[in-house]
């Protein structure tokens, strides 16, 4: 019996694209590397007083990469999985954890941008001497919401935060700590956070939740004020949670498409896909979008991810699109070069960074862009035979 089973049919989905036999249709619907070995890890409960989705990810691939070593098997690591909180630079925890793992053993990581490139979740702007406003539209029947904003530390600014019905509060960008605060029938608790070992970067954090007697918060807009007192970088960036645990009118009225990759898509080592319509031969708008908040180029290249047919749970097939459905093509484009060279003896180095040059080298264009790389696509989408 297995340990855990598939509830939203999700993970299924992802391994027929990467491996899928095609057994059930008579060979018609197959995944790209057909007869590789799965081993899959499902993440776990929530767990009280815990971040379970960042330390349990890092706990799978642990247990992945360790498994491969014992086996002395090589290793094409499909992550379909992101959400919007970090920094996005792509020196958070996690992905330093990412950036190390993916150098032991003979591994080969790959990464979807997430889906957020056309939902309003993140805005951006580069502050100097003047203030800069941006406006959040709450939508109906929200029961709880929150925002980060990141920053250089080295920057001070102050913080005018303005309700639906007009009442302000105004925050000493200096502070480092906690505080509350209460606008419009809704309760704001502020995290002031510091530099860690891992990045220069600064997270001021606020969750909003109903105040007492209340249901949902503040429905309407609310306005970030920005006031500069001592700039030097000046680059600030506010994310929303991802789509899904959120309101659809949620979302900044202007918005930033770019940078609204998912973590941990923005580590440097793993192969980041993206999302394109391959029976259009063009982008996927829903798609997340680079560069990193540091400019470094990500996605690396696209995939299909448009109404992609894969196994489903209970048998059969059915469609989905999302750069979930992207990754596994990258993946299992990589367990196919690593069979080459690995396993036939062609190239014993055929993992990691290599197996990304290759792919990078081999992408082609859209008819669409002319630019590359760029912030859609990257380097192009994925041509295996070039």
């Amino acid at each position: 019996t297995f340990p855990s089973r598939d509830l939203s049919g999700h993970g299924t989905h992802v391994a027929g694209i990467a491996a899928g036999n095609g057994r059930a249709s008579g060979g018609l619907y197959t995944g790209v590397a057909t007869k590789s070995r799965l081993i899959v890890v499902k993440l776990g409960n929530l767990l009280p007083d815990a971040f379970p989705r960042t330390t349990e990810l890092m706990t799978a691939l642990d247990y992945c990469v360790r498994r491969s070593l014992e086996l002395q098997m090589p290793l094409a690591l499909n992550l379909s999985f992101g959400n919007n909180y970090g920094s996005h630079t792509g020196f958070s925890l996690l992905e330093t954890y990412l950036d190390t793992i993916a150098t032991i053993g003979r591994t080969t990581i790959a990464v979807g941008t997430g889906n957020e490139g056309n939902l309003g979740r993140h805005a951006s702007d580069t502050l100097s001497q003047v203030s800069i406003s941006r406006e959040l539209s709450v939508g109906p029947g929200e029961t709880s919401l929150n925002i980060q904003l990141w920053k250089d530390f080295s920057d001070e600014f102050q913080i005018r935060l303005t309700a639906p019905s007009g009442e302000s509060v105004f925050l000493n960008e200096n502070y480092i700590g906690t505080y509350q605060t209460h606008l419009d029938n809704t309760d704001l608790y502020w995290f002031f956070g510091e530099p860690s070992p891992y990045q220069i970067f600064q997270e001021i954090y606020v969750e909003m939740l109903p105040s007492a007697g209340q249901q949902t918060i503040a429905e309407g807009l609310w306005t970030w004020q920005l006031i500069p007192v001592n700039i030097r970088n000046g680059r600030f960036d506010l994310w929303l949670p991802s789509s899904s645990s959120i309101n659809p009118q949620t979302r900044f009225l202007v918005a930033d498409p770019e940078t609204s990759l998912t973590i941990p898509s923005t580590a440097f080592r793993p192969i980041t896909v993206a999302a394109y319509d391959s029976n259009a031969n063009q982008l996927a708008s829903f798609s997340g979008q680079g560069f990193t908040a540091l400019s470094l180029t990500k996605p690396d290249l696209a995939a299909p991810g448009v109404n992609i047919t894969s196994t489903s749970v209970g048998g059969g097939y059915n469609a989905r699109s999302g750069t979930s459905m992207a990754t596994p093509f990258v993946t299992g484009s990589a367990a196919l070069l690593m069979q080459y060279g690995i396993i036939q003896g062609n190239d014993p180095f055929l993992y990691g960074q290599k197996i990304k040059a290759w792919l990078i080298r081999g992408a082609r264009p859209l008819p669409a862009l002319r630019t590359y790389p760029n912030p859609q696509i990257g380097w192009g989408v994925l041509c295996l035979k070039d």
